[in-house]
């Protein structure tokens, strides 16, 4: 007789065998997920957008993105859940921007000449920006640095970079908190 396995696994293997039916074209199979996942998904969304109507939009371009880039999906880099909201999270983000963009558009001349323009050609300032930040985190340790790029530039919560890494959550958290505390240290001296 087997040992018992857990709820989490045990749903974790119940999207495995709906992603292989998914992956084969089956819409039964993805109105399952969206039925599953859309709750989580829209608060996650709801979370970015802080606007129901963007967060639903964020949704629905994340189901539609997933499943057109169904056969795509590897299990082997973590959960379809975590895929999923990483998804949500992005197209949230992106509806954000969008939303932004079109504000500044319908903003007035009065509302411009308000904001600061920077120094420079934004493209050049935000890449000097990021080759900096770059640099610097190459000074950390090798564990902080995973952690922060993956949390930075993945976009991943601590918990989904622990399931990737297969490490407490709270060591997630410990090499994060002491990796962003040197890059603090480190720019703040630059600064001096």
């Amino acid at each position: 007789m087997s040992p018992p396995r857990s709820i989490s696994a045990a749903a974790e293997s119940g999207d495995d065998l709906l992603m292989r039916q998914v992956k084969a074209g089956s819409v039964a199979a993805f109105e399952e997920f969206y039925e599953h996942y859309r709750d989580r998904a829209y608060r996650v969304a709801r979370s970015v957008c802080h606007d129901q109507g963007h967060a639903e939009d964020a949704v629905q371009e994340a189901f539609l993105s997933i499943w057109r880039s169904r056969a795509t999906y590897k299990p082997q880099r973590g959960t379809f859940a975590a895929w999923l909201l990483t998804a949500v999270r992005c197209r949230a983000i992106d509806v954000v921007r969008r939303e932004q963009k079109h504000a500044r558009r319908r903003a007035g001349a009065h509302t411009l000449d308000a904001c600061p323009t920077p120094a420079g050609p934004p493209d050049q300032i935000a890449h000097e920006d990021a080759s900096h930040l770059r640099a610097l985190l190459t000074r950390l340790p090798d564990a902080q640095q995973e952690v922060i790029a993956l949390a930075f530039y993945g976009e991943l919560t601590h918990i989904e970079i622990a399931a990737a890494l297969q490490l407490p959550a709270g060591t997630i958290k410990g090499r994060m908190r002491l990796g962003l505390k040197k890059l603090r240290a480190d720019i703040e001296n630059e600064a001096a």
